[in-house]
């Protein structure tokens, strides 16, 4: 039996040999950096600037009602008024008393004056006088209490009586809400409790209007709320037109400072870990891969806070979850 042995041709090119690694190709991004806008988006409830239940502070029947179903009343208009004519009694026949003590009083002054009668008697005269007076004050006072005034400009809401009903001072009458302007709650992260101040510009948008609304934060709670680590700020939109009404979702931009300089990459590029985040840099043709802090997120990049990466870095976009450390890469397009 013969062995024929083949013998290589001279000059043939090698071939690969068995286990070696070739570059991944992958498309990356180069980090520049740029201006960008820092905003917060929030929603929020409009609410009443102003909002009170109209009721009496005493019982009794409603003899006036000066409540026209959503319609505006301004600060001072009487809502509603019971019935006191036994309190006007009261106080005309205690105006009468105050008359007849002033006199007496008058009189005994002139012959204390003279040694016709003792100190005793005349203080006396002035003790009456100032009860009588104190009588009629008391009085004044139950029947400011009849009458129910608008303590400032609103709109009315439903009324819940009629002409004659007897309330008392549990009784829900009708509701008064000042609707221009109306404040907003909303709700923003603590990160941002040093970047707010009062005055700060905001817009809202609400369903079933395209236009959006202008506002302006007006405090800010000064507690973060221990459970969501957030905090809550409060502002004013104006509401001249009426198109915006108590109770309304309303979805809030709030623009906070520029950032200068900011280094952004794709959403896609960042890796969620257990405890952390990571990117992975192209250096020398390898695979590294760097721990991040993030912050600021828009519709298609994620800020990167720490120095993980540098300006002019190319930071890795696709096939980012086949890559391990230290692999060799080609990058064969980069992406804007």
């Amino acid at each position: 039996v013969y062995n024929k042995v083949i013998k290589p041709k001279e000059n043939a090119a090698p071939g690969p040999v068995a286990g070696q690694a070739t570059a991944m190709t992958v498309e990356g991004y180069i980090v520049k950096p740029r201006n960008i806008d820092n905003e917060i988006i929030a929603s929020g409830t409009l609410l009443a600037n102003e909002q009170i239940n109209v009721q009496a502070e005493v019982q009794g029947k409603v003899v006036q009602l000066n409540l026209n179903e959503g319609s505006a009343v301004t600060k001072g208009t009487v809502l509603v008024k019971l019935f006191d004519d036994d309190l006007q009694a009261q106080l005309q026949k205690l105006q009468a008393q105050e008359e007849t003590d002033i006199k007496t009083e008058s009189r005994l002054k002139q012959l204390l004056a003279i040694n016709g009668i003792g100190q005793q008697e005349y203080d006396n005269a002035v003790t009456a006088l100032k009860g009588v007076r104190a009588d009629i004050e008391y009085t004044k006072a139950l029947i400011s209490k009849t009458e129910i005034v608008a303590p400032f400009n609103g709109v009315i809401g439903l009324r819940n009586i009629s002409l004659g009903a007897v309330v008392s001072p549990g009784t829900v009458i009708a509701t008064l809400q000042q609707i221009d302007p109306l404040k907003i709650d909303f709700v923003v992260p603590e990160k941002y409790a040093s970047q707010l101040s009062r005055g700060d510009d905001f817009t809202l948008t609400v369903d079933g209007y395209k236009e959006k609304f202008k506002g302006k934060v007006y405090a800010v709670e000064p507690q973060i709320d221990e459970t969501t680590r957030s905090m809550t700020v409060r502002g004013l939109v104006q509401n001249s037109s009426s198109k915006l009404f108590p109770g309304t979702y309303a979805r809030v931009d709030l623009g906070l400072k520029q950032i200068q300089n900011a280094l952004m990459v794709p959403t896609q590029c960042v890796i969620p870990q257990a405890r952390t985040k990571q990117i992975i840099v192209l250096k020398d043709g390898k695979a590294m891969f760097k721990d991040v802090e993030t912050d600021i997120r828009d519709e298609s990049s994620i800020q990167i806070t720490n120095n993980a990466i540098q300006p002019g870095d190319t930071v890795i976009t696709t096939a980012i979850m086949y890559i391990k450390p230290g692999m060799d890469l080609k990058v064969t397009k980069i992406n804007n």
